[in-house]
């Protein structure tokens, strides 16, 4: 009972607090481009007037959105160019490229929630699901910085490209960033919230730090390699500590 009680208390440094500050400004400037860009789009709500009004009128609204996307721009590119730097000059491990692996923790994931399977697949450092949405985010926002250009010059684009490119773009612009916002809203905070696991706020990504539990159940391929144990031990003495708490609870009368 007492190894299992320090298990869960034993936290383990997962991100680190570049991260943590690069994961903060991309909330805080997606938040301002959501709310600025979909009050534009959505103008004849009562809600998105009442927006704008607040602040100070569509130009201000407008400015407000194109200084946020040129820090996402910013963002985005400081990203992606640390990442190549990283994997080509520091042997970082691509951690985020999608594999076969993660087809088949998908494949073994639907087998297991309909009870074909004993365990969930044994994931490492990030699962199928966090790829996906890494990835839906990461090309969605580019996309958004090509056709935001565009809007933002659009007498410039028609010189060098047929005019339609206009009223496509912004088509584009406007749908993704619908789907950008609803794949936040509904995917991204329910796991992050919502989820049990996880239920109130999975503090992981604020702290830089998570539970050896979280690691064992979620990320026990990763832990293995840190700990420089077969993943087997690592599943079998959480296995060991699962069941001394179920013998540890009070028998019912």
């Amino acid at each position: 009972m007492q190894k299992s009680g320090m298990m869960k208390k034993e936290r383990i440094r997962r991100f680190s607090t570049a991260r943590i500050i690069e994961h903060l400004l991309i909330i805080v400037t997606t938040v301002t481009l959501f709310a600025t860009g979909l009050s534009q789009r959505f103008w004849t709500f009562h809600v998105s007037k009442w927006f704008i009004l607040k602040m100070g009128g569509i130009d201000n609204v407008r400015f407000i959105h194109r200084f946020a996307g040129l820090i996402f721009c910013i963002e985005l590119i400081l990203h992606l160019l640390i990442a190549v730097m990283g994997v080509t000059f520091k042997q970082w491990q691509p951690t985020m490229f999608i594999t076969k692996k993660d087809f088949a923790d998908a494949k073994h994931n639907m087998r297991y929630y309909f009870g074909f399977e004993n365990h969930p697949a044994r994931c490492d450092r990030f699962d199928y699901m966090e790829k996906f949405e890494y990835w839906t985010i990461l090309t969605g926002g580019l996309l958004m910085i090509l056709t935001g250009l565009i809007l933002w010059f659009p007498a410039l684009v028609a010189r060098f490209l047929p005019g339609e490119i206009i009223p496509s773009a912004k088509a584009l612009h406007s749908n993704e960033a619908t789907l950008i916002f609803l794949l936040n809203a509904v995917w991204h905070i329910y796991n992050s919230i919502f989820s049990p696991d996880v239920f109130p706020l999975d503090t992981s990504i604020f702290t830089g730090h998570i539970s050896r539990e979280r690691m064992v159940r979620e990320h026990p391929i990763e832990l293995a390699q840190m700990e420089g144990v077969d993943i087997e031990k690592i599943v079998e003495n959480n296995h060991r500590s699962a069941a001394g708490q179920e013998e540890a609870k009070p028998s019912p009368l």
